[in-house]
């Protein structure tokens, strides 16, 4: 079976993104060099029972925007996925705009090391760090 390597440089340029991407209404603000930048919109579809929005959402934000990190490191289309995937919460997102920043840390020929900050009204509000296996 051949498999298509689907790039998400080349989709971001072309305004085409992964279907999560718009489920979750993240903004990709800059990607180059292992850094990706964005913002999301936590709206009121992520909150939780205690009114906050439920971890599980920010920690998909946080490995999908340390993606287009990884993909902005890549010379050419590569395989890659998250192998790992940890997130702290600082304190709780309320519904509004999200910071997000992810950064490569380290990058070997078959596994990356992440992490993502997350940031709201100025202040950290989680941290996530992954490894990424690549192919």
């Amino acid at each position: 079976m051949n498999k298509k390597i689907f790039n998400l440089m080349d989709a971001l340029e072309r305004g085409k993104r992964p279907p999560c991407d718009d489920t979750l209404g993240i903004e990709i603000l800059h990607t180059e060099n292992g850094i990706a930048k964005g913002e999301w919109n936590a709206g009121h579809q992520f909150l939780n029972g205690n009114d906050v929005v439920m971890g599980g959402f920010i920690t998909a934000v946080a490995d999908t925007m340390m993606a287009y990190a990884m993909a902005s490191c890549l010379k050419e289309p590569r395989m890659f996925t998250s192998i790992n995937l940890q997130t702290t919460f600082h304190r709780p997102i309320q519904i509004g705009m999200v910071q997000v920043e992810a950064k490569i840390e380290r990058e070997g020929k078959s596994i990356a090391y992440a992490t993502c900050n997350l940031y709201q009204d100025g202040k950290e509000v989680a941290v996530a760090n992954s490894s990424i296996m690549i192919k």
